[in-house]
């Protein structure tokens, strides 16, 4: 199965860490990583993400960011959008987009507590969601 991963430059200290997770549970899953694209902040990856599904070297994308709480509902606004067109993209080419962008709502503690157990989930469903349309596709 070949994977890509999209990663948020905003959080950086915690989305660079989050990467060489999701680069360990790749390799650990024999699965191969055909691209790693890297995005200003998460609101930024659909369109990364778009193109990525479009490529025939592409089973599903996974995607790596975290959003933190900050004085206003921005955190909020971010993560609803972005998790709505992921979903959007996901459906339109019936390919699994996963949602390893943790937040809203967190503080920077939190973030770095999340980080090895969003990353790898995020690998994880890629893989159990291409599995499952691979068997109900029969």
């Amino acid at each position: 199965m070949n994977i890509a991963i999209v990663v948020s430059e905003f959080n950086e200290e915690i989305t660079s860490r989050m990467l060489d997770v999701a680069k360990e549970k790749a390799n650990l899953m024999k699965l191969k990583i055909s691209y790693i694209t890297m995005v200003p902040g998460s609101y930024d990856m659909p369109i990364i993400v778009d193109s990525l599904l479009n490529k025939k070297n592409v089973d599903a994308v996974v995607t790596l960011g975290a959003i933190i709480k900050g004085q206003t509902k921005h955190d909020e606004v971010i993560s609803h959008a972005a998790a709505k067109s992921l979903t959007d993209l996901s459906l339109k080419y019936k390919k699994p987009v996963s949602l390893g962008i943790s937040g809203p709502g967190m503080q920077e503690r939190h973030a770095y507590a999340r980080i090895r157990p969003v990353a790898e989930r995020a690998v994880e469903a890629v893989v159990k969601i291409y599995e499952e349309l691979k068997r109900i596709q029969k």
